[in-house]
């Protein structure tokens, strides 16, 4: 039989296949997070009809006389360019901006994506549309994450809690006026609170003195204590920089004695009461930050990224889900931002980034291209019928 006839069926197959992978591309063109491929031909082995020559006295050297087998598919690639930024406003909706993918347990295995269409299921678990469960790390009771730890399930229940922590330090800060008249009382007072979340009144009461100003605080009905400071000539504080009340520890170092100037105010103190979760938002690095009952802020858990020192190595696993392969390299895990890692960006996915210009384009040349295949083998079937007529 002919050559030809191999060379064109190869042909067949080879545009058969890029086809098959254009049509795919355009089909998930709407598919969130989606890569699109890309087919890579080569051709096959060459049948030598004549070896070269070197060359000799008097005689030139010879090129080879090779005639090509056909073609075939050398591999078909992803491209992992970034998607455009498709704006939800749903807050479990997660983009990648740069390298890296998400971490998501399913089945005991686990998967890498680039879709960031997230959920809660009825447990709180962060999931993926199929059930998949993100992976990350919890924060400890007073909100600290360590991303060199286990990866978890992400859990955000609505019963989340922040526990109460007793006031321990409270701060005052401003100025009090040296020209103020003798026995002239300012009262300023903020909330603390005890081991349970308990508000109480702490008052502290400043007091003109002809040496400076005393001051009494007060917790509560609990008994007053006293103290005094003063102040240098040039209005910086000498002497009585704290007073502890009760368990208390009242800061007073800021405050200045400047005349002409009544700005003393309550500036802080490290206590809380109690508070249950009520959103939370996502911060550029991964962490899921809630907001409390309470009117605090406090991170609750980190989603966690992975990257890939050949990540066209991924093999595709169905539901925009990749597994690793012997040529895609182990996982390097850690938060979002850090060694090469892409920002994260709430309320937000990633689109897919097939280009429908250049896939339909595509889809012409590897039309061109069986046709043409095509006509070599009814060719090269005319020529067969001409050879066979000779025998008549």
């Amino acid at each position: 039989m002919l050559r030809s006839l191999f060379s064109g069926i190869s042909g067949l197959r080879a545009h058969q296949t890029m086809l098959d992978v254009t049509g795919n591309n355009i089909a998930n063109v709407n598919t969130t997070g989606f890569k699109a491929s890309q087919t890579q031909f080569q051709d096959t082995l060459s049948q030598v009809l004549t070896s070269a020559g070197a060359a000799q006295d008097g005689v030139g050297g010879t090129n080879a006389a090779q005639v090509g087998l056909g073609v075939r598919v050398a591999g078909i690639t992803t491209n992992f360019q970034q998607g455009a930024a498709q704006l939800t406003n749903r807050s479990t909706d997660m983009m990648i901006s740069g390298d890296g993918f998400f971490v998501v347990r399913k089945g005991g295995d686990q998967f890498y994506s680039r879709a960031g269409a997230f959920d809660f299921d009825s447990t709180g678990q962060l999931v993926t549309p199929d059930g998949g469960k993100v992976q990350g790390w919890a924060a400890d009771a007073s909100g600290v994450i360590d991303p060199n730890g286990p990866l978890v399930d992400m859990r955000l229940p609505i019963a989340t809690l922040m526990g109460a922590a007793p006031t321990a330090a409270a701060t005052f800060e401003g100025n009090l006026p040296a020209d103020a008249a003798l026995g002239t009382a300012l009262v300023r007072k903020m909330d603390v609170f005890d081991a349970s979340g308990t508000a109480s009144d702490l008052r502290v009461t400043f007091t003109r003195t002809v040496a400076g100003w005393d001051v009494v605080g007060t917790i509560g009905a609990g008994a007053p204590v006293p103290g005094a400071i003063t102040f240098n000539p040039d209005g910086t504080l000498a002497t009585g920089g704290s007073l502890t009340v009760g368990a208390v520890t009242v800061d007073l170092s800021t405050i200045t004695g400047f005349a002409g100037l009544t700005t003393v105010e309550s500036l802080s103190q490290d206590g809380r009461a109690a508070g249950t979760l009520q959103s939370f938002i996502i911060n550029s690095d991964g962490t899921l930050l809630g907001a409390f009952s309470n009117g605090l802020k406090q991170a609750i858990g980190q989603v966690s990224l992975a990257t890939f020192t050949n990540p066209a190595g991924l093999m595709k696993a169905g539901a925009s889900l990749y597994s690793t392969s012997v040529n895609s390299g182990d996982p390097q895990i850690g938060a979002a931002g850090s060694n090469g890692r892409g920002a994260l960006t709430g309320g937000t996915l990633e689109m897919s980034n097939v280009d429908l210009s250049a896939e339909f384009t595509n889809l012409i040349i590897a039309q061109r291209g069986f046709q043409a295949n095509s006509r070599v083998i009814t060719t090269s079937d005319e020529l067969l019928q001409e050879l066979v007529n000779l025998k008549r």
